[in-house]
């Protein structure tokens, strides 16, 4: 059997999401910026989307830029944010050192440019300090941007207290959220946890690739980062990719109309999953908490004496599939920076891998995939100490 234990990188659309999508594409294919009836339809299914998503966040729907997805949703904030509020507030920007790329290089892009960053570091488990982020914060500090929850070891951090520490602290710095991995997973309402602006993916919640979206508070103004036929009041120029738009507004009512029994599910298995492993094999390394102040989704785990590329593929070679280090960087692995700045011990830096589930994961898919590791990490660990 198969068992793809990858959802973090990507997940399988609901079956009516991608239904959808080819209808969309094949019936309702007119611009949304045309003047005629065609024109009129397609532009109704994106209002439409629109609403169903702004109802997950309980915003209004003109808060809503719909982007090609989440990289494009933090640079948008990110770059927005810099460019408009430089004069007005200043270049200091703060982050953290545990970050997703699509964060840390467009704030590497942003120091080029003469922006001052401040990254902020975090404990053993991957959660930021409050004292450290109230340091940081000073009067030309224009976006702190944290993440809702961590990529690779599923850290859950504090949104809510950090929001309202930084409106306390200088109520003219924006705070940025990226929720790729958090929106679908948690109840996500910013104007009660003080988020300014939020990025999400569609394809991490059983939706289309190429699609996601922007939540920007209506008292929030960026600039524009691309030009064009001024779409979306002239936030996103662009033909908008319609289907995709319709695939995402279905994912994310189908995802939050039964949010807490998909997460008690992904917790149940993912207890049962760190239980087994951790039972069955020795030197079993499990990264980050793993109560509920942590994702349900996201299983990091280092297997002392074996490199995760190679574990990888041999659990490839048994129809298991996992990720060594984060697959929205790169197919190239390469030491994380999460896990260093977690304080990892160096000899498992290059050897831990990420389990991440779904709604459509199986306890029979868990049990396939324990079965392959108990027959590959033993052979690998002999085979390393040769």
């Amino acid at each position: 059997m198969e068992s793809y234990l990858d959802n973090s990188a990507t997940t399988k659309a609901f079956e009516d999401v991608a239904q959808l999508v080819a209808k969309t594409m094949i019936e309702n294919f007119g611009n949304p910026s045309s003047m005629h009836h065609k024109g009129k339809d397609a532009e109704d299914l994106v209002k439409d989307a629109k609403k169903k998503i702004a109802k997950t966040l309980r915003c209004e729907e003109k808060e809503i830029i719909l982007t090609s997805g989440g990289t494009e949703s933090d640079n948008m904030a990110l770059i927005g944010t810099a460019l408009s509020r430089q004069k007005e507030v200043g270049k200091h920007l703060i982050t953290t050192k545990i970050e997703h790329p699509a964060i840390l290089e467009t704030m590497k892009h942003l120091e080029k440019e003469g922006f001052e960053v401040t990254y902020l570091s975090v404990d053993n488990q991957g959660r930021i300090d409050l004292n450290e982020l109230e340091k940081a914060i000073r009067p030309d500090t224009a976006l702190v941007s944290i993440m809702f929850v961590n990529n690779e070891i599923g850290a859950l951090e504090p949104i809510a207290e950090a929001g309202e520490l930084i409106k306390k602290v200088n109520p003219k710095t924006y705070f940025h959220v990226d929720a790729v991995q958090g929106y679908g997973k948690f109840s996500i309402i910013p104007k009660n946890m003080g988020i300014d602006m939020l990025s999400v993916s569609g394809h991490k919640i059983h939706g289309p690739k190429g699609i996601g979206f922007l939540y920007v508070k209506n008292s929030v103004r960026i600039v524009p980062i691309n030009y064009g036929g001024g779409q979306q009041k002239g936030m996103r120029s662009g033909t908008e990719n319609v289907p995709g738009i319709v695939g995402l507004g279905r994912a994310a009512e189908e995802i939050y109309a039964n949010l807490d029994e998909h997460v008690a599910k992904l917790r149940e298995l993912k207890a049962y999953f760190i239980n087994e492993v951790t039972s069955k094999l020795p030197d079993i390394t499990i990264n980050g908490r793993i109560d509920e102040i942590s994702a349900p989704h996201i299983i990091s785990l280092s297997v002392k004496g074996v490199r995760a590329e190679v574990l990888l593929h041999a659990l490839e070679d048994r129809e298991v599939y996992v990720s060594a280090g984060s697959a929205c960087a790169s197919n190239h692995p390469h030491v994380s920076d999460t896990l260093k700045a977690i304080g990892l011990d160096s000899d498992l830096l290059d050897s831990t891998i990420r389990v991440s589930l779904s709604v459509f994961t199986t306890k029979e898919e868990i049990d396939h995939a324990i079965e392959a590791m108990c027959a590959v990490i033993p052979l690998l660990r002999r085979y390393s100490r040769q």
